[in-house]
């Protein structure tokens, strides 16, 4: 999916696999939208080494839930699945995207992760946001670089700095991870990697609702971010403490 675009977008979701965004930010990308923000995707790879599916498969599903995610930009790098590397060409790749949407927020993978593909799509995304605002750098298009990164934590063993309220959306963010059939269907391949899919809904809604339990909602998503945060007024800080 990609339309012509006239303007920057507002978020930018990086991520190394066609699946991953659904299951970490979608809803907050869904939440995104409706508030009347511009947002995209960036998967690295193409998942020609996954235990399911075909690259054929997994690009087809990912053109339908970016759909149900409404997003109006989404692509796919060619990093070989399985070994996305942090090299001087691939930051590259991505800062040349990032060049070209100019998003004022990135959102990438925590990054400690099991895949380590995770992991390394988390500091390659980092050094590429820096990268991109190098303007002695070539690639085409003028420098940019991110105002703000933040880190999509929620299968991370970390206490999140905030939660984004996804309680309006949750039906629209599971619907696009089921997009992945290919992937999410009860079959005989990766059985015992794959959750069985009677149970997806259940354990997709656990994680929503206890993220949504600790910012005061029903359903949320859970992020990291680096910087201190930044408070004008205290009256107006989200979330009761007693």
């Amino acid at each position: 999916m990609r339309l012509p675009l006239h303007q920057p977008v507002d978020i930018l979701a990086i991520a190394a696999h066609r699946d991953d965004v659904e299951q970490t930010c979608g809803g907050t990308l869904l939440h995104s939208a409706a508030i009347g923000l511009r947002t995209a995707i960036l998967d690295l790879t193409q998942g020609e080494a996954g235990t399911r599916g075909s690259t054929a498969e997994r690009a087809a599903e990912a053109e339908e839930a970016a759909r149900i995610l409404q997003v109006g930009w989404r692509q796919a790098l060619d990093l070989p699945d399985g070994r996305v590397e942090n090299t001087w060409e691939n930051r590259l790749k991505i800062a040349r995207v990032l060049r070209e949407l100019r998003p004022r927020v990135v959102i990438l993978p925590y990054w400690q992760a099991r895949h380590p593909d995770h992991a390394t799509a988390s500091t390659l995304g980092y050094e590429a946001c820096f990268v991109s605002g190098l303007s002695k750098v070539e690639t085409g298009a003028p420098p940019h670089r991110p105002f703000k990164i933040i880190y999509a934590s929620l299968y991370a063993d970390v206490r999140p700095t905030f939660v984004v309220d996804i309680t309006a959306h949750i039906e629209q963010r599971f619907a696009s991870l089921m997009a992945y059939r290919s992937q999410y269907e009860n079959q005989s391949s990766g059985g015992q990697l794959f959750v069985p899919q009677e149970e997806i809904r259940e354990r997709t809604l656990a994680l929503a609702r206890f993220y949504g339990l600790l910012g005061g909602v029903r359903y949320a998503e859970p992020f990291v971010q680096k910087e201190v945060g930044l408070v004008e007024d205290l009256t107006l800080v989200p979330v009761q403490s007693i």
